[in-house]
């Protein structure tokens, strides 16, 4: 079930509309190039025109579900729907069921596909001439994102246009401070992997082109040959924007690239090797952003050299019991994160773990991360997940569960070398032999995923002790 507030949008955007404005596009300028689409380039001029257009149909100051596939579409329904004081929601699945659920949380909201953009704008018969940058009031609800169900149920988090126009211009500076100098002060142009329903995918392939100064290739490469032809369709300096997941099949793919100036990842921790071998096939410099839905982007590293975190300037982070606390001038209001940090001298940080990471089992204590991170290092194992299949509220012992990729294996041998590393309370029962983890999008594990794929039995299911 997705919470929501079910009434209260449009009075929201109405009260908001005093005040301090932002620009829709930084700079303001109609004839900055925007995007990339089916070879040709699209300048703000043409993007806001298209997203007045779409805008007329759009109901005043309610929600819009955007479910555009398309980059260029996204890009339009929310300007059109910004335009309209429309908040945008961002589903945290495509599934059938969480969209009428999301539908069902905010009464009269409207649903924005790639063939509704499409449409309205093949009976277009000629654009309306477009006079100027629209500005926004900045505290208007500009979108609502939800968290990715992987630790419980989505909850919804808003963002004003004055908070996503901060941490926008932050984004911006970080990836062009690594961007090589001998290309001046080019527009940085960047291919996307990750969907702008994502909340990394939004700020990253959305908020960067509109508030960033940049372009972005209107398409959604997958497969590494669609990627290295969308690379080779825009000018440099090329930005990638991925995730650890789909790095590690272009790593495997042996596919010949563009040279790359910044590659952007996120979702999941990098690890240093894969990170240094994309530095050296790309030609780039490999930054991993940390965020959240509740955050967005809060901190950087380069992953090939650096094992800690440099959080933005302005960020400040305090343990507690439940979690660490996370502000910012730019917040409209402080997050929570479940993230376990441990702070060093240079006022980087470290992650160990989560706080819902850490179980507890006869007394004794282990961390999901960690056991996941054993099972991993178990020889021809491909990729795993370690979690706890039992609800929290249950009084009984909670067991461990896995699911492992590990073609030739069985789960019996894995359960065998795991005694080596493992206390036998944490040994996974059961542990499932899967050809694939049931990743979404952006290689994350939602937890009604796993427990799908855990009724479901993989191959070679192991002992259910």
């Amino acid at each position: 079930m997705i919470n929501g507030p079910a009434s209260g949008i449009a009075r929201e955007v109405v009260e908001s509309l005093e005040g301090e404005r932002l620009p829709l596009i930084a700079g303001r300028l109609l004839d900055r190039p925007l995007a990339w689409k089916l070879g040709k380039t699209i300048h703000a001029s043409e993007v806001l025109a298209d997203a007045a257009t779409v805008a007329v149909g759009l109901p005043v100051g309610q929600a819009v579900i955007n479910l555009c596939e398309q980059r260029y579409g996204f890009l339009v329904a929310l300007c059109a729907a910004l335009q309209r004081g429309c908040v945008t929601l961002l589903p945290p699945s495509r599934a059938e069921n969480v969209i009428a659920e999301l539908a069902a949380a905010y009464p009269g909201s409207h649903r924005c596909h790639d063939a509704t953009i499409s449409g309205v704008l093949g009976r277009r018969s000629v654009a309306a001439p477009v006079s100027g940058v629209p500005m926004l009031a900045a505290d208007q609800l500009a979108l609502i994102g939800f968290t990715s169900g992987s630790t419980g149920q989505p909850a919804p988090h808003g963002k004003s246009w004055r908070s996503l126009t901060r941490t926008t211009e932050l984004n911006s500076g970080r990836i062009r401070s690594s961007i090589p100098e001998a290309h001046g002060s080019a527009r940085p142009w960047i291919v996307a992997t990750v969907p702008p329903q994502h909340m990394y995918g939004m700020e990253m392939s959305v908020l960067l082109p509109l508030l960033g100064d940049m372009g972005i290739h209107s398409g959604r490469p997958l497969f590494p040959a669609d990627v290295a032809a969308a690379l080779a369709d825009v000018p440099a300096p090329r930005v990638l924007v991925s995730t650890p997941l789909h790095l590690r099949a272009l790593a495997d793919s042996g596919q010949d690239f563009p040279d790359v100036a910044v590659v952007v990842s996120a979702t999941a921790s990098l690890d240093a090797a894969l990170a240094a071998w994309v530095e050296r096939r790309l030609r780039a410099t490999v930054i991993d952003f940390l965020g959240s839905t509740e955050t967005c982007v809060i901190a950087t590293r380069e992953a090939a050299r650096e094992e800690s975190w440099c959080p933005y300037g302005g960020i400040v982070m305090t343990p507690g019991q439940t979690g660490t606390a996370v502000e910012a001038p730019w917040f409209d209001r402080p997050a929570v994160l479940q993230d376990i940090v441990e702070f060093l001298p240079d006022d980087s940080f470290v992650l160990r773990g989560r706080n819902t990471d850490v179980i507890e089992i006869a007394g004794k204590r282990a961390s999901l991360a960690e056991l996941t991170h054993r099972m991993l290092a178990v020889p021809g194992v491909l990729d795993a997940c370690v979690f706890q299949p039992d609800p929290p509220a249950q009084k009984k012992v909670r067991r461990v569960a896995a699911l492992a990729v590990a073609p030739g294996l069985t789960a019996a041998a894995i359960i065998e070398q795991l005694r080596n590393s493992v206390d036998p309370a944490f040994l996974p029962r059961p542990l499932l032999i899967v050809a694939t983890l049931p990743r979404n999008e952006t290689g994350k594990l939602p937890r009604e995923n796993l427990l799908a794929e855990l009724l479901a039995g993989g191959e070679g299911a192991g002992p259910r002790r």
